[in-house]
């Protein structure tokens, strides 16, 4: 099954929301007909649809109903937004969506209410940023007199009604509500065809205090138009993912698809990593404002959105250009009216430095939840027991697994165990049949309790899901609850010298003898091999079978007679992985899992499991080393810029993260989410450790610096190969999600 794009809209309501804009869109806004009123749309004129998109109500989702709204929140609009960005609806809407949302924050004012209503019935309207006019005030009366500027705004010329700030007498801000009378509003040929752009200018022009929003904040009016930009253009990037898509199944060259060419494969897959990641930063930025997370919250959200969902975009689109050749080149495609209003878009919440430097001194990043509610209240009070118990209980000493708090062994350990919380998600007894709800109450329940470390079964995480669907039930029994204990450790025997992430060109044989089978080969790269009890081991059990036919995936004792491992030293100096060779190795039947040619089904499931793990490095803070210094730097600036670009991609990948879980909660399939994290976790590993060198200089001549820098680097090609190379992930993702032909 292929999907072209993620969606902010995760609900099947929000869903058809999209699906009617979009349909609007096709039917009322074509691009030829867009083409042919680009001048008038320039001049301020509204398309001819407008009187008709209002009677849908699609421009007033997010406004009260008791003000002619139709009561929907935040995300609805955001919706709104991405499909008309995804359809390059031209005119006004966003910048009336902003309006709208910003004053119905003042909706006690009576100016505000008169506004809202006004906008339900179909009157556009544009909030001028604060900090960006020069507007001077003049008391008179209970009001005043303007004189100044607005600066550039998109859809000033359009609209019916601004939203001006000045100062008052003491400094504060103030924001009213004006008409612009004719010649106010100078127009200016803007870089986006499809939305008009203008300046006001007012000379001693009265404004009564009758006009005055009381209650708007300035920060939420920002973070509000960052939100809504961001989703506009987070549909721009989700057409460009279709587009290119579509392309590259069809074009042909040298007598092929060109989507069968592996450099274009790449180039479109990253680019639904990307937009994927806008897609997630901007639904976080709309859901942290709908919600009752604080100020440094909102501002959080606003700026990882700005840097990942409005930024790049103006790039996306012309990467997106690159692929489609010179066809992308002529003016006649539509691509050039995308990639000027994301051009647009990004000019118009200003530089990027702005929102790096904002993020960096906030110095934190998001913690990303999901608001469970009082559901499934037996089964917390249930999980809150046994981890109070456990609270009373200590483990004296590490397991096999490893020398860490979450290996550690003795009777709190035990009590997890036999309660099924260590991996509540495998079925009874191992675990407790865990929805996706209830393992994200095990996840808060533990992090309550300070002091209380979540034991792990480490690689066995990966592995034990594959044995419990596909091992006998004496297979589960002997294995399954020593390795809960602690008592065994694991390893994986999947990578060859000649075949690393290529599992189907294995060399590795098993032939058949009496009462098992004879293994004879050669593993490498095997995390732990030296202290591992038991591996997964994958083997051709017949040669002659296709490439992904004929492996057999077995459980073996690493004990065994013929079973010999060489470490292998790190460019950090430990030795964590190994070299295992393979010498006339008998496994008994039993240890085999399902059938001896299900091999390759059960590893993959095995490496989706690797997957998920092992993007959850995103949790593990990687500008610490920056976040140190900047504390006590005397010129952080540069610092800061380092640290919020690297948790403005953080905070997507985690917002992508629990977009997921919600589609889950929703009883939906589970998306292509493991690969697209992957990919990008590896993409921000990168590009942290690249920053953390270029910055901090000298401390890169120690090894054990501090704060760390060389040691956390030296252990990068670990976590990029670590579950298969991006490009492996890369092929995945073009084939298996995009849908692009195979060679």
């Amino acid at each position: 099954m292929t999907m072209s794009h993620v969606s902010i809209a995760l609900t099947p309501e929000q869903r058809q929301l999209s699906e009617a804009v979009a349909r609007f869109a096709a039917r009322h806004a074509a691009i030829e007909e867009t083409r042919a009123g680009l001048d008038d749309l320039a001049a301020g004129r509204l398309p001819s649809w407008w009187g008709t998109l209002v009677d849908n109500g699609f421009h007033a989702v997010h406004l009260p109903e008791a003000l002619g709204g139709q009561g929907g929140g935040l995300e609805d609009m955001a919706c709104v937004l991405e499909s008309a960005g995804s359809a390059l609806l031209p005119g006004p809407l966003l910048t009336t969506a902003i309006a709208g949302a910003s004053v119905a924050c003042a909706a006690e004012s009576p100016a505000a209410v008169t506004l809202l209503k006004e906008i339900a019935t179909g009157a556009t309207a544009v909030v001028v940023p604060d900090g960006q006019a020069d507007f001077q005030a003049r008391r008179e009366g209970d009001g005043w007199r303007l004189t100044g500027s607005s600066g550039l705004c998109l859809g000033i010329c359009s609209a019916q009604r601004v939203v001006v700030p000045f100062p008052d007498d003491t400094g504060a801000t103030v924001w009213a509500v004006l008409e612009p009378a004719a010649g106010q509003v100078e127009s200016r040929r803007g870089t986006d065809l499809t939305t008009d752009l203008g300046n006001l200018r007012l000379h001693d022009h009265p404004v009564s205090g009758a006009t005055v929003l009381t209650g708007l904040d300035a920060d939420r009016v920002a973070g509000l138009t960052v939100a809504f930009t961001a989703s506009a253009a987070a549909g721009i990037t989700q057409w460009c993912v279709d587009t290119v898509t579509g392309h590259l199944r069809t074009r042909e060259q040298f007598g092929k698809p060109i989507g069968t060419f592996q450099a274009l494969q790449h180039k479109a897959a990253m680019l639904l990593v990307n937009s994927a990641l806008a897609t997630a930063a901007a639904w976080d930025a709309v859901r942290a404002l709908s919600g009752s997370a604080d100020r440094d919250q909102h501002r959080l959200t606003a700026c990882s959105a700005a840097v990942m969902a409005v930024m790049p975009v103006p790039g996306l689109v012309l990467e997106t250009l690159t692929m489609l050749g010179a066809i992308g080149f002529t003016w006649e495609h539509d691509l050039h009216l995308y990639w000027r209003r994301a051009t647009s878009l990004a000019a118009s919440i200003g530089p990027v430095s702005r929102w790096t430097r904002l993020l960096g001194e906030l110095s934190a990043t998001r913690e990303v939840t999901v608001n469970l509610g009082d559901s499934d209240a037996e089964f917390r009070v249930r999980v809150a027991d046994v981890l109070d118990r456990a609270l009373t209980l200590s483990d004296k000493s590490f397991g096999r697994q490893g020398d860490y708090p979450e290996f550690a062994v003795g009777p709190r350990r035990e009590l997890l165990a036999e309660a099924g919380l260590i991996a509540p998600h495998w079925p009874a007894p191992w675990g407790c049949d865990a929805t996706v709800r209830q393992q994200l109450i095990v996840d808060e329940e533990f992090g309550k309790r300070a002091g209380l470390v979540r034991p792990s079964v480490g690689i066995a995480e990966w592995i034990l899901p594959s044995l419990i669907a596909a091992g006998s039930p004496e297979l589960q029994q002997r294995f399954v609850p020593g390795t809960l204990r602690g008592d065994l450790s694991w390893c994986q025997l999947f990578s060859e010298p000649g075949a690393g992430s290529d599992l189907a060109s294995l060399s590795t044989r098993a032939v058949r003898v009496e009462g098992g089978w004879r293994i004879n080969g050669h593993k490498i790269w095997t995390s732990l091999a030296h202290r591992a009890d038991f591996g997964a081991l994958l083997a051709r059990t017949d040669p002659d079978a296709p490439k992904h036919r004929g492996i057999g995936y077995f459980i073996l004792d690493m004990r065994s007679p013929g079973v010999e491992f060489r470490q292998i030293t790190q460019s950090s100096g430990r030795a964590e992985f190994n070299e295992v060779f393979l010498t006339d190795v008998f496994v008994p039947d039993e240890m085999l899992l399902g059938d001896p040619a299900s091999g390759w089904q059960l590893a993959i499931s095995t490496m989706a499991h690797e997957r998920v793990a092992i993007s959850g490095y995103v949790n593990i803070d990687r500008m610490g080393a920056l976040r140190e210094l900047a504390a006590v730097s005397p010129d952080p600036d540069p610092l800061r810029h380092a640290i919020g670009e690297i948790d403005a991609y953080t905070n997507a990948l985690k917002a992508l993260g629990v977009q997921e879980t919600l589609r889950l909660l929703d009883g939906q399939p589970p998306g292509p989410t493991s690969s697209i994290a992957k990919v990008a976790t590896n993409v921000m590993l990168r590009r942290a450790a690249e920053l953390t060198l270029g910055l901090t200089g000298p401390l890169a001549l120690e090894q054990d610096s501090q704060p760390a820098v060389v040691a956390p680097y030296l252990d990068l090609p670990a976590e990029l190969i670590g579950g298969g190379t991006t490009e492996i992930q890369l092929n995945i993702i073009a084939q298996l999600i995009l849908g692009l032909p195979r060679k």
